[in-house]
């Protein structure tokens, strides 16, 4: 049974999307404005990519290495278009989501084991976007980090409101947040003095200086492929624009892929220019920067209070549009493996009281951060190998099952993940790891 009000306003866009939608998929329409209507999925999925999670790892990253580890960048991103794309492909041939898949065809037991793992990772994402969105509001207007959470919590809550009226001004919300962050970076590396020559070698040039190198890249690797994102595309893409044939159904997973390149292209480079921009700002003379309160009073005195001022107003909408994003991630997740849903929000009311409980017993947020991505880490496989399973079935894809450079590609994909998150979760426990001093 696929319940739920959600489920519904998903596939709830504005005529006049539907319309343009069909009629491109029939051959009616062409051109760039045509296939707007079928923008979306992905670009509420990449903000998964853009979370604060990704601006403390990526801040460290340039901050103590420079530009050396811009190739992780690219190879993590990389591997996440590819399970995004996996996730989309699966909800538009099936018109089932990932959750759903998982509760059709495991047995009981597995389906409800797979559900709490996967709620608590859910969990976990919302608690690491939450507090990184009250910590740029409480940096931006100096409030205190507790009145930040309330206010963040109340234009959170403002914008799942929206979902109501269907799902296009949510995409059209989250797409404005994700232009957002983007054309701040764009004004930081307009402003810090990149060495252009540098950041480009190492994007192609693989080097892994020394232990804590080794330690970021697992940061940026491992925490990259988000467990709730991956569920979310395939339902994002389930029944947004059903199609009639196969031929419509060839064509919408053409359009889905091309529009995962776009849009996690767009989350790759945004990530390359916090690297640089922490690389250009920090490395030389303030490599120890780790902390996003830190990077913000260190940025004042260096790039100038519009740096400033732009890296803290990204933060704010990466928080607030990562959250909206893990709410809907959450719903997605229990109504798939359990067939029921709870209103918005009392979701919201249980992710959120974890973080004003943390915040009120005077836990460093920034280790909250940290211990979020390692419960990240634990449960990632999931998502990973049961959509490689599904998608690797003739007798689920038909002709869209993947080919051999696919499965190849996304064998490969997930061993580097896994291997690199038992890295983090053996370090995270403090436990020796061969190979790193």
């Amino acid at each position: 049974m696929r319940a739920g009000m959600d489920q519904d306003a998903r596939s709830t866009l504005t005529m006049r999307t539907q319309n343009e939608a069909r009629s491109v998929l029939s051959g009616g329409a062409t051109g760039l404005r045509a296939y707007l209507a079928f923008l979306g999925p992905a670009v509420v999925a990449s903000i998964a990519y853009m979370d604060p999670g990704n601006f403390a790892t990526n801040i460290q990253a340039g901050a103590q290495y420079g530009y050396k580890l811009l190739w992780v960048v690219l190879l993590a991103n990389l591997v996440a278009m590819l399970f995004q794309a996996l996730s989309a492909k699966l909800g538009i041939v099936t018109g089932r989501n990932l959750a759903e898949m998982c509760r059709d065809q495991f047995s009981k037991p597995v389906a409800y084991a797979m559900w709490i793992a996967s709620e608590i990772a859910a969990m976990a994402t919302d608690l690491a976007e939450f507090l990184g969105g009250a910590i740029g509001l409480s940096l931006l207007f100096g409030l205190p980090l507790l009145w930040g959470m309330v206010i963040v919590a109340i234009v959170i809550s403002g914008v799942l409101a929206f979902e109501r009226q269907g799902f296009r001004p949510i995409e059209l919300i989250v797409g404005a947040l994700v232009a957002t962050i983007a054309l701040c970076y764009l004004v930081e590396l307009v402003l810090a003095p990149i060495d252009w020559k540098a950041a480009a070698r190492h994007v192609v040039t693989p080097k892994i200086d020394d232990s804590r190198a080794l330690l970021l890249a697992v940061g940026i690797i491992g925490a990259t492929v988000m467990p709730h994102a991956v569920f979310l595309h395939s339902s994002l893409t389930q029944s947004r624009t059903p199609p009639r044939d196969a031929g419509e159904r060839r064509k919408l997973v053409r359009i889905s892929n091309i529009e995962v390149v776009i849009a996690l292209s767009v989350a790759g480079a945004t990530n390359m220019a916090m690297v640089m921009m922490a690389s250009s700002a920090f490395h030389a003379g303030h490599s120890e920067v780790a902390e996003i309160e830190t990077a913000y009073h260190t940025l004042t005195p260096l790039l100038g209070g519009l740096a400033a001022g732009a890296f803290l107003v990204s933060l704010l909408a990466s928080g607030v549009a990562s959250s909206v994003v893990g709410t809907m991630a959450g719903q997605t997740i229990m109504q798939g493996f359990v067939g029921f849903s709870i209103p918005v929000w009392v979701r919201r009311l249980v992710t959120m009281a974890p973080a004003f409980v943390i915040v009120g017993m005077g836990v460093d947020s920034t280790q909250a951060l940290v211990m979020s991505q390692v419960v990240l880490s634990i449960a990632l496989p999931i998502p990973m190998i049961a959509l490689i399973l599904f998608t690797g079935r003739r007798d689920i894809m038909g002709d869209h099952v993947n080919g051999p450079v696919t499965r190849i590609a996304a064998a490969a994909g997930t061993a580097i993940v896994l291997a690199l998150n038992v890295v983090l979760i053996l370090s995270a426990a403090g436990a020796p790891i061969p190979g790193l001093g």
